[in-house]
């Protein structure tokens, strides 16, 4: 499917924020329980095939939602730009989400979508 966590975990100015041994970036749903912050996930939120009239398509429309959380809204400030900056030599940021913070666990949030095509 899309590279975004190959891409990610190879940009250094990503693992200085999000470490290297794991990289705290996760398809949603999967982060560990207490997991250190900040931290990111990502989902497949929509997409569609290229269609053609003379042959199968060889490539997909995806778009994805990243979802940073912090301790602090300058740490979640810091990764997003940084996945920002990794993104955006594959894909294009289709949308920037609002800034948030979490009333029980008081982490600060953030996220963005893009869209890629990826070649199947």
């Amino acid at each position: 499917m899309i590279p975004f966590f190959a891409l990610a975990s190879a940009s250094s100015a990503v693992t200085a924020l999000l470490g290297s041994s794991p990289v705290r970036l996760y398809p949603f749903g999967k982060a560990p329980q207490d997991v250190a912050r900040p931290y990111a996930v990502w989902q497949v939120i929509g997409g569609s095939p290229e269609n053609y009239l003379a042959q199968r398509p060889d490539i997909d429309g995806v778009s994805v939602q990243v979802d940073i959380y912090g301790l602090s809204a300058a740490s979640v400030r810091a990764v997003r730009d940084a996945l920002r900056d990794v993104v955006e030599g594959a894909a294009y940021i289709t949308r920037w989400g609002g800034e948030d913070r979490d009333y029980e666990t008081q982490n600060h949030h953030a996220s963005f979508d893009a869209d890629w095509l990826v070649p199947r």
